[in-house]
């Protein structure tokens, strides 16, 4: 396959109790809610209908809540990757940026530390070890994550800054297609929602 014609869509899980209410969500593994369950089925109808037919890796976070999203998206053969793990949010756990933001003003993942956690330096070399390793594939690649990491791989992948990911929208069930034109890393589309019937 030429550079050119690869294609990386990156897959963000469905909603979670938490993700629906703004709570950060890395290493605590909160399962998806019915809604949820529903838009990553339909995240794989429009991955079918925006991925020509033929052969295709599938990597998945470890976490329940990506990796029901590749089950419920009819992803097969879909592979654990540690690396697309969300970023390590620390001490902020379970917290609101509202809440963060009573102690640390102004604060956002983008711009302040995570104590306890991954700082942007951490989240870039983990992207780009990812990056590394799906760049000689010779097939399409499907990345089911999350919603900061992802945002984060989406930077890396223009050679941007990981902290660049602050301007890329990525919502639960979403889909952004990573490629190329003329060698020259793009973003083909972005923040697709899941199709819905109706």
């Amino acid at each position: 396959m030429a550079q050119d014609e690869h294609r990386v869509y990156v897959l963000r899980h469905g909603t979670t109790e938490w993700s629906q209410t703004g709570r950060h969500t890395s290493r605590s593994d909160i399962p998806l809610t019915v809604e949820g369950e529903l838009r990553a089925r339909q995240a794989g109808q429009t991955l079918s209908a925006l991925r020509p037919a033929g052969p295709v890796v599938v990597l998945a976070s470890p976490r329940q809540r990506a990796q029901r999203t590749a089950t419920l998206a009819g992803l097969a053969d879909v592979v654990t990757e540690p690396l697309l793990a969300e970023w390590d949010y620390g001490d902020y756990e379970s917290l609101t940026t509202p809440q963060i933001r009573e102690t640390v003003p102004e604060w956002t993942v983008w711009t302040h530390p995570c104590p306890g956690g991954e700082s942007a330096a951490d989240v870039t070399v983990r992207a780009d070890k990812l990056l590394a390793r799906i760049a000689d594939t010779g097939s399409d690649v499907v990345l089911v994550g999350h919603g900061h990491f992802s945002r984060c791989l989406i930077a890396r992948w223009l050679g941007l800054p990981a902290t660049s990911g602050v301007h890329f929208a990525l919502d639960p069930a979403g889909i952004t297609v990573l490629g190329h034109e003329r060698g020259v890393p793009q973003v083909a589309r972005s923040n697709i929602p899941p199709w819905q019937q109706g």
